[in-house]
């Protein structure tokens, strides 16, 4: 490949990433009327690594901690963005979410496509110190988006508090001490009613 058609393949895959900016979250930005778009969530798990990277069970490439948070989830420029707590629609999200890795690394040179599609994979797995942490911080954010916003996601749509403890207790693979912290979190919005009784999604 020649540095024109280089740059141009790099150019081709930055403009794609743009997409990110409309995809939808079901959190919403702390004290924000509004859902919160991908890009931002990403931007944010970033900073987190920064400031928290302290906080990791095991010493971390930070830069790679970073690299993973600002691609790992690319893939919903395609694949839209899937609400952890809906079952039914996770059945789908790695067939989905595997194809659009394809696709938008894809566009980029060989090299770097098949390096971020490892920084996907990995993170996916949770298969490295570095994933173990990044997966942390992505679990760690919206619990303190619904715990600001009076509830936020989990009462909007039905979510249980056996089910925020079920999906947040992955925070402990990656901090010790993130996961203390996340546990009084989540008591507190348990004491608040912060939960619902009975899932939407079941």
């Amino acid at each position: 490949m020649s540095p024109t058609d280089r740059l141009s393949s790099q150019i081709e895959f930055l403009v794609e990433t743009e997409k990110l900016k409309g995809v939808l979250r079901r959190t919403s930005p702390i004290n924000a009327e509004r859902r919160e778009n991908t890009a931002e969530h990403s931007w944010t798990l970033a900073l987190m690594a920064i400031v928290l990277a302290e906080h990791s069970n095991q010493p971390l490439d930070l830069l790679r901690v970073l690299r993973m948070l600002l691609v790992h989830d690319l893939v919903e420029i395609d694949a839209g963005d899937t609400f952890c707590y809906d079952t039914a629609d996770a059945g789908s999200k790695a067939e989905r979410e595997t194809r659009a890795a394809e696709r938008i690394f894809g566009l980029l040179p060989e090299a770097q496509a098949n390096e971020f599609r490892q920084l996907w994979q990995e993170f996916d797995e949770r298969a490295s110190a570095e994933a173990a942490f990044a997966n942390a911080l992505d679990r760690l954010m919206p619990l303190l988006q619904n715990t600001h916003n009076g509830g936020g996601s989990w009462l909007e749509f039905g979510v249980t508090s056996e089910q925020a403890f079920d999906r947040n207790r992955h925070i402990g693979e990656g901090s010790t001490v993130l996961w203390n912290y996340a546990q009084t979190l989540l008591a507190k919005a348990q004491d608040l009613n912060f939960f619902s009784r009975a899932n939407s999604f079941s």
